[in-house]
């Protein structure tokens, strides 16, 4: 995978005319610059400094006791050990390479591109004292969230493999989920579940899975509690599972019938309904070129159209080797989400689609997708949930 992600980073920098990209990381078993299990894929000791040109040429500069380890993996032309400092073997690499532009892994907007330490950025700067190289350097974060953001047939077959685990999980959901049951403990039984098949969760254990259950309004991304799942209830799970470091991630709702009750109250079926139909909408937006502020408003301007509050975060995010992959975002105009809202969106990129509607006095139906985009609209990567799901009660 490393040799096809390097390929790959290759081209963008051809797309982008940058001459350079420079991955730099040390101590990457405390702290590493997430870019290097793409194109790196092992850890740095000391202070390193990886090169991939747009002429094709690939280059490291390492400690002379992690040498031996960068050479075996075959994925430089050239890899220089150095003792004391590595001045001189990377002032020579780039005196050669005379880059006009060096893009390093800076970003002000996205947490993916932003991988270099500021104290490995003033290291940097130390070593280029004397020459002009400093004025050169610019941030990555577009090649960044190209290499990460263009799937690989390979790469996809994951993702793929990796919803189908999770859904299959969901299916079953409804048979064991029961009234008086807590939302720790349908998580516990989703967590055994997934361990049973051997697969890492897609974050962290603490809320993967993420379930809320009744009319709250706490936000995602918290530790399920001990809330009882009731009668009359919209619960809805949270969760992802890895496949081959490659992550899931997916909501699913249901409802808990009353006693006598067929079928949900009007006030949750028609939540559900706009909450689809919202979904759609997005879905029918996603294409290349398209802006993520543009798919947002598509799914976001429906539900308030339909009386319902705006949900108050963004529409999607980018899924790959982490749930949230960076790089550009189906989102609102907000300050916090800076300019990624309004990056074009490309072909074979992942995004989640996934809206919320609070339901007075049920809680909050709310379903994920995710999604490639093709050459002319977007493909499903899970099933979608089209329907919501009932769950009766236990006789």
């Amino acid at each position: 995978m490393e040799r096809e992600k390097i390929a790959q980073a290759i081209e963008i920098l051809r797309e982008l005319e940058i001459d350079l990209w420079m991955v730099i990381d040390r101590e990457s078993g405390i702290i590493s610059d997430p870019v290097m299990d793409f194109v790196v894929g092992q850890h740095a000791t000391w202070l390193s400094f990886f090169l991939f040109s747009r002429s094709g040429e690939k280059h490291a500069v390492v400690g002379n006791l992690d040498v031996e380890t960068f050479r075996r993996s075959g994925l430089f032309d050239t890899v220089s050990a150095y003792k004391g400092s590595p001045r001189e073997d990377l002032l020579r690499l780039l005196g050669r390479l005379a880059p006009a532009r060096i893009a390093i892994d800076y970003s002000p907007d996205c947490a993916a591109a932003d991988g270099l330490t500021h104290g490995n950025y003033l290291k940097l700067l130390e070593l280029l004292q004397g020459t002009d190289l400093a004025g050169r350097l610019v941030s990555a974060e577009g090649v960044i969230a190209k290499l990460r953001g263009r799937k690989s047939a390979e790469e996809l077959r994951r993702l793929r493999r990796a919803c189908e685990e999770t859904v299959a999980i969901y299916d079953r959901v409804g048979k064991a989920a029961r009234p008086g049951m807590t939302e720790k403990e349908l998580a516990d039984w989703i967590t055994r579940r997934r361990e049973k098949l051997g697969l890492p969760a897609a974050w962290h254990v603490d809320s993967c899975p993420a379930v809320f259950s009744g009319p709250q309004e706490i936000g995602a991304h918290s530790a399920p509690t001990g809330n009882e799942l009731k009668p009359g209830h919209i619960f809805n799970i949270d969760f992802g599972v890895k496949v081959e470091k490659y992550c899931s991630d997916l909501q699913r709702t249901w409802y808990i019938l009353r006693p006598g009750e067929k079928r949900a109250p009007e006030a949750v079926q028609r939540g559900f309904d706009v909450l689809r139909e919202s979904i759609a909408l997005a879905f029918a937006a996603l294409r290349p070129g398209a802006r993520g502020i543009d798919v947002d408003a598509a799914a976001r301007g429906h539900i308030v159209a339909s009386g319902y509050a705006e949900f108050p975060h963004a529409l999607g995010h980018q899924v790959g080797r982490d749930a949230h992959d960076g790089g550009a975002l189906l989102a609102p105009a907000w300050e916090r989400y800076g300019n990624l809202p309004f990056l074009p969106l490309e072909r074979d990129q992942v995004f989640t689609i996934e809206p919320r509607i609070y339901v007075q006095d049920h809680g909050v139906a709310t379903v994920e997708e995710m999604a490639v985009i093709t050459a002319t609209g977007a493909e499903y990567l899970s099933r979608p949930q089209t329907e919501l799901i009932l769950v009766r009660p236990k006789k």
